[in-house]
Protein backbone atom coordinates (compact mmCIF):
# COMPACT_ATOMS: atom_id res chain seq x y z
CA UNK A 1 0.00 0.00 0.00
CA UNK A 2 0.93 3.21 -1.22
CA UNK A 3 1.99 5.50 1.56
CA UNK A 4 2.95 9.75 1.60
CA UNK A 5 5.99 10.08 3.69
CA UNK A 6 4.45 12.79 5.77
CA UNK A 7 1.80 9.83 7.03
CA UNK A 8 1.68 9.10 10.71
CA UNK A 9 2.18 5.10 11.11
CA UNK A 10 2.45 3.07 14.21
CA UNK A 11 4.72 -0.09 14.43
CA UNK A 12 4.35 -2.84 17.04
CA UNK A 13 7.40 -4.80 18.36
CA UNK A 14 7.50 -6.97 21.19
CA UNK A 15 10.34 -6.70 23.96
CA UNK A 16 13.06 -8.46 21.76
CA UNK A 17 15.34 -5.78 21.57
CA UNK A 18 17.50 -6.84 18.11
CA UNK A 19 14.02 -6.49 16.47
CA UNK A 20 13.22 -3.61 17.77
CA UNK A 21 16.48 -1.67 16.11
CA UNK A 22 15.93 -3.24 12.89
CA UNK A 23 13.01 -2.70 12.55
CA UNK A 24 13.24 1.18 13.71
CA UNK A 25 16.26 1.82 11.85
CA UNK A 26 14.61 0.34 8.64
CA UNK A 27 12.01 3.12 8.83
CA UNK A 28 14.06 5.90 10.00
CA UNK A 29 15.95 5.00 7.20
CA UNK A 30 13.35 5.20 4.43
CA UNK A 31 12.25 8.08 6.26
CA UNK A 32 15.00 10.33 5.65
CA UNK A 33 16.03 8.56 2.42
CA UNK A 34 12.62 10.65 1.08
CA UNK A 35 13.50 13.82 3.05
CA UNK A 36 11.47 13.19 5.97
CA UNK A 37 12.66 12.98 9.57
CA UNK A 38 11.00 10.59 11.93
CA UNK A 39 10.66 11.21 15.44
CA UNK A 40 9.48 9.16 18.27
CA UNK A 41 6.35 10.86 19.98
CA UNK A 42 4.25 8.16 22.02
CA UNK A 43 5.63 5.45 23.74
CA UNK A 44 5.12 1.81 24.52
CA UNK A 45 1.84 0.07 25.98
CA UNK A 46 1.26 -2.87 27.53
CA UNK A 47 3.39 -6.24 26.46
CA UNK A 48 3.74 -5.10 22.80
CA UNK A 49 5.44 -1.79 22.43
CA UNK A 50 3.39 0.98 20.02
CA UNK A 51 5.69 3.53 18.84
CA UNK A 52 4.09 6.26 16.74
CA UNK A 53 6.14 8.23 14.22
CA UNK A 54 5.31 11.59 12.81
CA UNK A 55 7.24 12.40 9.89
CA UNK A 56 8.54 15.99 10.41
CA UNK A 57 8.94 18.57 7.73
CA UNK A 58 12.06 19.54 6.48
CA UNK A 59 10.64 22.89 6.31
CA UNK A 60 13.26 25.22 8.41
CA UNK A 61 10.23 27.48 9.29
CA UNK A 62 8.45 24.79 10.63
CA UNK A 63 8.22 25.68 14.45
CA UNK A 64 7.83 21.68 14.44
CA UNK A 65 10.86 20.89 12.70
CA UNK A 66 14.04 18.86 14.66
CA UNK A 67 17.12 17.85 13.51
CA UNK A 68 18.07 14.37 12.98
CA UNK A 69 20.28 14.18 16.43
CA UNK A 70 16.95 15.16 18.18
CA UNK A 71 14.88 12.48 16.56
CA UNK A 72 17.44 10.05 17.11
CA UNK A 73 18.39 11.18 20.52
CA UNK A 74 21.89 12.19 20.25
CA UNK A 75 23.86 13.24 22.94
CA UNK A 76 25.41 16.52 22.50
CA UNK A 77 28.93 16.48 23.49
CA UNK A 78 31.44 19.98 23.56
CA UNK A 79 34.81 19.51 22.91
CA UNK A 80 36.47 22.47 23.95
CA UNK A 81 39.80 23.37 22.04
CA UNK A 82 42.48 27.02 22.57
CA UNK A 83 45.56 26.08 21.60
CA UNK A 84 47.89 24.19 19.59
CA UNK A 85 47.99 20.39 21.96
CA UNK A 86 44.36 21.02 22.54
CA UNK A 87 43.54 20.65 18.94
CA UNK A 88 45.64 17.38 18.87
CA UNK A 89 44.00 15.82 21.77
CA UNK A 90 40.29 16.90 20.50
CA UNK A 91 40.71 15.61 16.95
CA UNK A 92 40.91 11.57 18.08
CA UNK A 93 38.19 11.39 20.49
CA UNK A 94 35.76 13.88 17.74
CA UNK A 95 36.67 11.45 15.21
CA UNK A 96 35.81 8.18 17.62
CA UNK A 97 32.51 9.68 18.33
CA UNK A 98 31.28 10.51 15.41
CA UNK A 99 31.35 6.81 14.76
CA UNK A 100 28.64 6.35 17.78
CA UNK A 101 25.39 6.84 16.82
CA UNK A 102 24.37 8.42 20.35
CA UNK A 103 27.37 10.92 19.81
CA UNK A 104 26.90 14.53 18.58
CA UNK A 105 30.08 16.12 19.16
CA UNK A 106 30.97 19.71 18.27
CA UNK A 107 34.00 21.56 18.73
CA UNK A 108 33.88 24.78 20.22
CA UNK A 109 37.28 27.36 19.50
CA UNK A 110 37.27 29.77 21.55
CA UNK A 111 40.02 31.53 19.77
CA UNK A 112 42.87 31.72 22.68
CA UNK A 113 45.51 31.27 20.12
CA UNK A 114 44.96 33.77 17.39
CA UNK A 115 47.86 32.92 15.15
CA UNK A 116 46.48 31.29 11.91
CA UNK A 117 49.40 28.78 11.75
CA UNK A 118 48.80 27.52 15.40
CA UNK A 119 45.07 26.71 14.72
CA UNK A 120 43.60 26.59 11.67
CA UNK A 121 46.36 24.71 9.59
CA UNK A 122 46.49 22.18 12.70
CA UNK A 123 42.26 21.55 11.84
CA UNK A 124 43.38 20.99 8.94
CA UNK A 125 46.22 18.22 9.25
CA UNK A 126 44.22 16.13 11.97
CA UNK A 127 41.07 16.11 9.45
CA UNK A 128 38.87 18.34 11.54
CA UNK A 129 35.65 20.31 10.22
CA UNK A 130 35.45 24.10 10.68
CA UNK A 131 34.41 24.66 14.38
CA UNK A 132 31.02 24.63 14.94
CA UNK A 133 31.60 27.47 17.60
CA UNK A 134 33.72 30.24 17.23
CA UNK A 135 34.19 32.11 20.17
CA UNK A 136 37.41 34.74 18.96
CA UNK A 137 38.77 35.18 22.01
CA UNK A 138 42.28 36.45 21.15
CA UNK A 139 45.21 37.25 23.29
CA UNK A 140 45.26 39.29 26.39
CA UNK A 141 46.20 38.85 30.33
CA UNK A 142 45.14 35.46 32.02
CA UNK A 143 42.47 37.30 33.41
CA UNK A 144 41.43 39.26 29.93
CA UNK A 145 41.17 35.76 28.62
CA UNK A 146 39.62 33.79 31.07
CA UNK A 147 37.01 36.19 31.65
CA UNK A 148 36.13 36.72 28.14
CA UNK A 149 36.43 32.99 27.48
CA UNK A 150 33.91 32.81 30.38
CA UNK A 151 31.29 35.26 29.38
CA UNK A 152 31.54 34.11 26.04
CA UNK A 153 30.90 30.18 26.83
CA UNK A 154 28.32 30.88 28.79
CA UNK A 155 26.08 32.56 26.44
CA UNK A 156 26.98 29.29 23.89
CA UNK A 157 26.18 27.23 27.09
CA UNK A 158 22.43 28.76 27.43
CA UNK A 159 21.99 28.83 23.53
CA UNK A 160 22.87 25.00 23.21
CA UNK A 161 22.37 23.41 25.82
CA UNK A 162 24.99 20.53 25.57
CA UNK A 163 24.58 17.28 27.41
CA UNK A 164 28.30 17.11 28.00
CA UNK A 165 31.50 19.31 27.84
CA UNK A 166 35.00 18.03 27.75
CA UNK A 167 37.78 20.04 28.42
CA UNK A 168 41.45 19.47 28.15
CA UNK A 169 45.09 20.14 28.52
CA UNK A 170 45.67 23.21 31.25
CA UNK A 171 45.31 26.61 29.24
CA UNK A 172 42.96 29.43 30.27
CA UNK A 173 39.96 28.34 28.32
CA UNK A 174 40.17 24.73 30.36
CA UNK A 175 39.40 26.19 33.67
CA UNK A 176 37.14 29.13 31.96
CA UNK A 177 35.01 26.70 30.51
CA UNK A 178 35.04 24.25 33.27
CA UNK A 179 33.60 27.28 35.73
CA UNK A 180 31.39 28.26 33.25
CA UNK A 181 29.74 25.05 32.55
CA UNK A 182 29.57 23.78 36.36
CA UNK A 183 28.15 27.27 37.44
CA UNK A 184 25.18 26.86 34.87
CA UNK A 185 21.56 25.71 36.53
CA UNK A 186 20.29 22.34 38.02
CA UNK A 187 19.77 21.23 34.37
CA UNK A 188 23.86 21.76 33.66
CA UNK A 189 26.06 19.64 31.45
CA UNK A 190 27.98 16.99 32.80
CA UNK A 191 31.75 18.52 32.91
CA UNK A 192 34.80 16.29 32.02
CA UNK A 193 38.63 16.81 32.28
CA UNK A 194 40.70 14.70 29.59
CA UNK A 195 44.18 14.60 30.81
CA UNK A 196 43.28 15.35 34.62
CA UNK A 197 45.34 14.76 37.56
CA UNK A 198 48.99 16.35 36.21
CA UNK A 199 50.60 18.60 38.37
CA UNK A 200 54.06 20.40 38.00
CA UNK A 201 54.10 21.32 42.16
CA UNK A 202 55.09 24.79 41.12
CA UNK A 203 52.26 27.31 41.28
CA UNK A 204 54.14 30.05 39.62
CA UNK A 205 52.95 28.10 36.51
CA UNK A 206 49.90 29.29 35.24
CA UNK A 207 49.18 25.99 33.73
CA UNK A 208 49.33 24.40 37.41
CA UNK A 209 46.72 27.31 38.12
CA UNK A 210 44.15 25.93 35.67
CA UNK A 211 44.97 22.16 36.30
CA UNK A 212 44.04 22.59 40.12
CA UNK A 213 41.10 24.87 39.61
CA UNK A 214 39.96 22.02 36.27
CA UNK A 215 40.35 19.14 38.70
CA UNK A 216 38.66 20.28 41.62
CA UNK A 217 35.15 21.53 40.18
CA UNK A 218 35.07 19.24 37.11
CA UNK A 219 32.74 15.89 37.28
CA UNK A 220 35.02 13.72 35.86
CA UNK A 221 38.80 13.21 35.37
CA UNK A 222 40.55 11.08 33.05
CA UNK A 223 43.78 10.52 33.84
CA UNK A 224 46.97 9.51 31.27
CA UNK A 225 48.79 7.71 33.65
CA UNK A 226 48.78 6.56 37.40
CA UNK A 227 51.05 9.13 38.93
CA UNK A 228 47.71 11.17 37.81
CA UNK A 229 45.46 8.87 39.85
CA UNK A 230 47.00 9.38 42.51
CA UNK A 231 47.82 13.07 42.55
CA UNK A 232 44.24 13.45 42.31
CA UNK A 233 43.23 10.91 45.57
CA UNK A 234 45.81 12.51 47.59
CA UNK A 235 43.90 15.80 46.43
CA UNK A 236 40.91 14.70 48.10
CA UNK A 237 39.07 14.00 45.26
CA UNK A 238 36.80 10.94 45.60
CA UNK A 239 37.55 8.03 43.67
CA UNK A 240 34.39 7.41 41.76
CA UNK A 241 35.20 10.57 39.55
CA UNK A 242 38.52 9.44 38.40
CA UNK A 243 38.96 7.29 35.75
CA UNK A 244 42.22 6.31 33.73
CA UNK A 245 42.28 6.23 30.04
CA UNK A 246 45.68 6.89 29.20
CA UNK A 247 47.50 9.20 26.63
CA UNK A 248 45.03 11.07 23.71
CA UNK A 249 48.20 12.57 22.30
CA UNK A 250 49.59 8.98 21.58
CA UNK A 251 46.13 8.26 19.82
CA UNK A 252 46.78 11.58 17.64
CA UNK A 253 50.02 10.04 16.34
CA UNK A 254 49.11 6.54 15.63
CA UNK A 255 45.89 8.31 13.47
CA UNK A 256 48.50 10.29 11.83
CA UNK A 257 51.31 7.66 11.67
CA UNK A 258 50.99 7.03 7.94
CA UNK A 259 50.48 10.83 6.96
CA UNK A 260 53.75 11.52 8.87
CA UNK A 261 55.50 9.08 7.70
CA UNK A 262 55.22 10.22 4.39
CA UNK A 263 56.58 13.69 4.81
CA UNK A 264 60.25 14.69 3.75
CA UNK A 265 60.52 17.50 6.05
CA UNK A 266 64.16 17.49 6.45
CA UNK A 267 65.26 18.42 3.38
CA UNK A 268 63.99 22.04 3.56
CA UNK A 269 66.83 21.98 6.10
CA UNK A 270 69.27 19.81 4.54
CA UNK A 271 69.45 17.67 7.58
CA UNK A 272 69.86 13.67 7.54
CA UNK A 273 68.09 11.25 9.83
CA UNK A 274 69.11 11.01 13.21
CA UNK A 275 71.38 14.29 12.56
CA UNK A 276 69.51 17.51 14.37
CA UNK A 277 67.97 18.03 17.07
CA UNK A 278 64.48 19.68 16.63
CA UNK A 279 63.70 22.65 19.53
CA UNK A 280 60.67 23.57 20.77
CA UNK A 281 60.62 27.10 23.62
CA UNK A 282 58.05 29.14 24.69
CA UNK A 283 57.62 29.18 28.30
CA UNK A 284 57.33 32.68 29.99
CA UNK A 285 60.17 31.32 32.27
CA UNK A 286 62.38 30.65 29.51
CA UNK A 287 61.71 33.26 26.58
CA UNK A 288 60.21 36.85 28.76
CA UNK A 289 63.35 37.58 30.65
CA UNK A 290 66.06 39.32 28.48
CA UNK A 291 68.63 37.56 30.54
CA UNK A 292 67.60 33.84 30.31
CA UNK A 293 66.36 34.44 26.86
CA UNK A 294 70.43 35.62 26.04
CA UNK A 295 71.95 32.90 27.88
CA UNK A 296 69.66 30.13 26.20
CA UNK A 297 70.44 31.43 22.27
CA UNK A 298 73.88 31.27 23.54
CA UNK A 299 73.46 27.85 24.76
CA UNK A 300 71.88 26.38 21.16
CA UNK A 301 74.56 28.36 19.22
CA UNK A 302 76.71 26.35 21.23
CA UNK A 303 74.94 23.06 20.47
CA UNK A 304 74.70 23.27 17.14
CA UNK A 305 79.03 23.21 17.02
CA UNK A 306 78.04 19.24 17.50
CA UNK A 307 74.26 18.80 16.31
CA UNK A 308 72.40 21.26 13.86
CA UNK A 309 69.14 22.55 15.33
CA UNK A 310 65.82 22.81 13.99
CA UNK A 311 63.84 25.33 15.46
CA UNK A 312 59.99 26.18 14.51
CA UNK A 313 60.19 29.66 16.50
CA UNK A 314 56.29 30.19 18.98
CA UNK A 315 55.31 33.75 18.07
CA UNK A 316 55.66 34.51 21.54
CA UNK A 317 59.64 33.71 21.53
CA UNK A 318 59.76 35.27 18.07
CA UNK A 319 58.52 38.55 19.45
CA UNK A 320 60.61 38.34 22.24
CA UNK A 321 63.82 37.38 20.53
CA UNK A 322 62.91 40.77 18.27
CA UNK A 323 62.68 43.19 21.18
CA UNK A 324 65.63 42.33 22.80
CA UNK A 325 67.71 42.45 19.74
CA UNK A 326 68.65 38.45 19.62
CA UNK A 327 67.00 37.22 16.57
CA UNK A 328 69.92 38.13 14.23
CA UNK A 329 72.42 36.06 16.04
CA UNK A 330 70.25 33.23 16.05
CA UNK A 331 70.18 33.63 12.32
CA UNK A 332 73.37 33.64 11.57
CA UNK A 333 74.35 30.42 13.56
CA UNK A 334 75.84 27.92 11.57
CA UNK A 335 73.38 24.90 11.70
CA UNK A 336 70.73 26.64 13.44
CA UNK A 337 68.13 26.82 10.96
CA UNK A 338 65.37 29.00 12.50
CA UNK A 339 61.24 28.35 10.63
CA UNK A 340 57.74 29.88 11.44
CA UNK A 341 55.38 27.88 13.63
CA UNK A 342 54.63 24.18 11.55
CA UNK A 343 52.04 21.60 11.56
CA UNK A 344 51.37 18.98 13.24
CA UNK A 345 52.14 16.49 10.22
CA UNK A 346 55.39 18.30 9.13
CA UNK A 347 56.77 18.96 13.20
CA UNK A 348 56.03 15.23 13.61
CA UNK A 349 57.63 13.93 10.75
CA UNK A 350 60.81 16.06 12.07
CA UNK A 351 60.12 14.28 15.65
CA UNK A 352 60.07 11.14 14.40
CA UNK A 353 63.66 11.44 12.59
CA UNK A 354 65.50 13.45 14.64
CA UNK A 355 68.57 12.85 17.04
CA UNK A 356 66.98 14.24 20.22
CA UNK A 357 64.22 17.12 21.35
CA UNK A 358 65.13 20.02 23.41
CA UNK A 359 62.01 21.75 24.59
CA UNK A 360 60.37 23.12 27.26
CA UNK A 361 56.64 22.04 26.36
CA UNK A 362 54.50 19.39 27.63
CA UNK A 363 53.10 17.40 24.94
CA UNK A 364 56.56 16.32 23.15
CA UNK A 365 57.88 15.03 26.44
CA UNK A 366 55.18 12.53 26.09
CA UNK A 367 55.54 12.07 22.12
CA UNK A 368 59.25 11.32 21.99
CA UNK A 369 58.90 8.98 25.23
CA UNK A 370 56.69 6.60 23.33
CA UNK A 371 58.83 7.33 20.07
CA UNK A 372 61.83 6.76 22.23
CA UNK A 373 63.53 9.93 21.10
CA UNK A 374 65.90 11.25 23.78
CA UNK A 375 64.27 14.57 25.09
CA UNK A 376 66.24 17.85 27.32
CA UNK A 377 63.41 19.79 28.87
CA UNK A 378 64.36 23.38 29.73
CA UNK A 379 62.21 23.19 33.19
CA UNK A 380 63.06 22.59 37.07
CA UNK A 381 60.18 20.33 37.22
CA UNK A 382 57.58 18.85 34.90
CA UNK A 383 53.52 18.03 35.50
CA UNK A 384 54.53 14.62 33.39
CA UNK A 385 57.22 12.64 36.12
CA UNK A 386 56.43 9.07 34.33
CA UNK A 387 57.91 10.41 30.91
CA UNK A 388 60.88 10.58 33.34
CA UNK A 389 60.64 7.60 35.66
CA UNK A 390 59.51 5.61 32.32
CA UNK A 391 60.79 7.39 29.50
CA UNK A 392 63.08 9.53 27.66
CA UNK A 393 62.82 12.61 28.98
CA UNK A 394 65.47 13.97 30.96
CA UNK A 395 65.36 17.80 32.58
CA UNK A 396 67.93 19.99 32.30
CA UNK A 397 69.55 23.33 33.05
CA UNK A 398 70.13 26.06 30.09
CA UNK A 399 74.04 25.84 31.50
CA UNK A 400 74.08 21.98 31.43
CA UNK A 401 72.27 21.78 27.85
CA UNK A 402 75.92 21.51 25.34
CA UNK A 403 76.83 19.10 27.75
CA UNK A 404 74.14 16.56 28.40
CA UNK A 405 73.69 17.25 24.29
CA UNK A 406 77.45 15.41 23.74
CA UNK A 407 76.19 12.88 26.50
CA UNK A 408 72.99 11.91 24.34
CA UNK A 409 75.03 12.16 20.94
CA UNK A 410 78.02 9.84 22.60
CA UNK A 411 75.71 7.20 24.76
CA UNK A 412 74.04 4.38 22.93
CA UNK A 413 70.51 4.01 22.51
CA UNK A 414 68.51 2.33 25.03
CA UNK A 415 64.65 2.17 24.25
CA UNK A 416 62.59 2.49 27.18
CA UNK A 417 59.21 0.64 27.99
CA UNK A 418 55.99 2.45 27.28
CA UNK A 419 53.91 3.80 29.86
CA UNK A 420 50.26 1.32 29.91
CA UNK A 421 47.41 2.43 28.65
CA UNK A 422 49.74 4.87 25.94
CA UNK A 423 48.71 2.09 23.13
CA UNK A 424 46.89 4.85 20.58
CA UNK A 425 43.33 3.41 22.03
CA UNK A 426 42.47 6.25 24.75
CA UNK A 427 39.73 7.87 22.54
CA UNK A 428 37.82 4.50 22.45
CA UNK A 429 38.47 4.24 26.20
CA UNK A 430 36.78 7.80 26.59
CA UNK A 431 33.50 6.79 24.63
CA UNK A 432 33.40 4.33 26.39
CA UNK A 433 33.31 6.00 29.56
CA UNK A 434 30.98 8.86 28.20
CA UNK A 435 28.89 6.10 27.23
CA UNK A 436 28.17 4.55 30.52
CA UNK A 437 27.65 8.36 32.23
CA UNK A 438 24.93 9.55 29.51
CA UNK A 439 23.76 6.36 27.84
CA UNK A 440 23.55 3.42 29.96
CA UNK A 441 22.99 5.59 33.13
Amino acid sequence: MCRSVNDPFVVTVDNQYNLFVIIVRYILNNHVKHGAEACVVACPRRAMHNFYFQPVPTNPFCENNRSVNQAMDKKSIHLIAAARPNFMKIAPLYHALKKRAWAAPEIVHTGQHYDVNMSDAFFKDLMLPEPHHHLGIGSGSHAEQTGRVMIAYEKLLIEKRPDMVVVVGDVNSTAACTLAAVKMDDNRPLVAHLEAGLRSFDRTMPEEINRIVTDSIADLLWTPSRDGDENLLKEGVPAERVERVGNIMIDSLEMMRARIEREDAMSKYAVGKRGYGLVTLHRPANVDNRNTLGSLCEALVGVCNDLPLVFPVHPRTRKNLEKHKLLEDLESASGLHLDEPIGYVTFMNLVFKCRLVITDSGGIQEESTYLGIPCLTLRPNTERPITITEGTNRLCTVADLVERVKDIITAKGERPLKPALWDGHTAERVCESIRRRLIAQ
